[in-house]
């Protein structure tokens, strides 16, 4: 299993005081030396805490692999395309959220016509795409007739479950849709909300190959420095799928 680490939230403190501190790319390096298998920035529209420069010097230093969230929009498309990262992953936004709130909208021919629009430069650009989704079966069918390498589910609901049994009910349902996107052909990655404390239970779902996972890293490194916090999240993946720390 990967781990991709978003730094988003390196970012939002910088932007807190408006200067040049904590940089995000500084963060990067650090997490790549930590052995994450990439970096996960999210470009908004609002650019709320990712800038352009980051993800510009990012692109160029990136020793792993970088993943560019972004919006279906012009803008977005033509920034990833003439950067190039290695994987875009196309997320739904909206101005008044505080983070992504659900997977794309896969129904209704004028959204999929909207999305294949933004996908079809993209691949041209020889990027890896994936789509932020629900677990839902409609939504992976969709994805799957898209064309798309990859999905990532969307693990929100999970992750805000109180009670042992919403819980469990979350994590089947988060299985279900894995397998099922492995036997449409799709990579199956997942993200959102997991923190050290809820992760395993998703890390054990085998057809997951890939986790992004950013403010609870970020928020660990405040006390224990950033290459510490992803260690002992890598620690924990490895211990997942029954792996020592020295496994391959």
């Amino acid at each position: 299993m990967r781990l991709y680490v978003n730094i988003d939230h390196v970012a939002t403190v910088r932007e807190a005081r408006g200067t040049d501190e904590p940089d995000p790319v500084r963060a990067a390096v650090l997490v790549e030396l930590a052995g994450a298998d990439g970096i996960t920035v999210h470009l908004r529209e609002d650019r709320r805490h990712v800038q352009d420069r980051d993800v510009r010097l990012l692109a160029e230093t990136c020793r792993t692999a970088l993943n560019l969230e972004i919006a279906a929009e012009p803008e977005m498309i033509r920034i990833a395309t003439e950067l190039r990262p290695m994987q875009v992953t196309l997320v739904p936004e909206r101005r008044d959220e505080v983070t992504t709130e659900g997977g794309l909208d896969l129904g209704g021919e004028a959204r999929l016509e909207r999305l294949r629009r933004a996908i079809d430069p993209l691949a041209d650009a020889g990027i890896r795409v994936s789509l932020f989704v629900d677990p839902d079966r409609e939504a992976l069918e969709a994805s799957a007739a898209l064309g798309v390498p990859a999905i990532e589910l969307h693990t929100g609901e999970y992750a805000n479950a109180r009670s042992s049994e919403a819980k469990e009910r979350e994590v089947d349902r988060l299985r279900e849709a894995a397998e099922l996107g492995s036997t449409l052909g799709l990579s199956v990655h997942a993200g959102h909300g997991l923190t050290y404390e809820n992760v395993l239970p998703v890390a054990r779902i085998a057809p997951i190959e890939e986790l992004n996972i950013g403010h609870s890293i970020v928020s660990r490194a405040v006390f224990a420095g950033l290459e510490g916090a992803v260690r002992d999240m890598l620690e924990l993946l490895r211990g997942a799928r029954g792996r020592g720390p020295n496994s391959e």
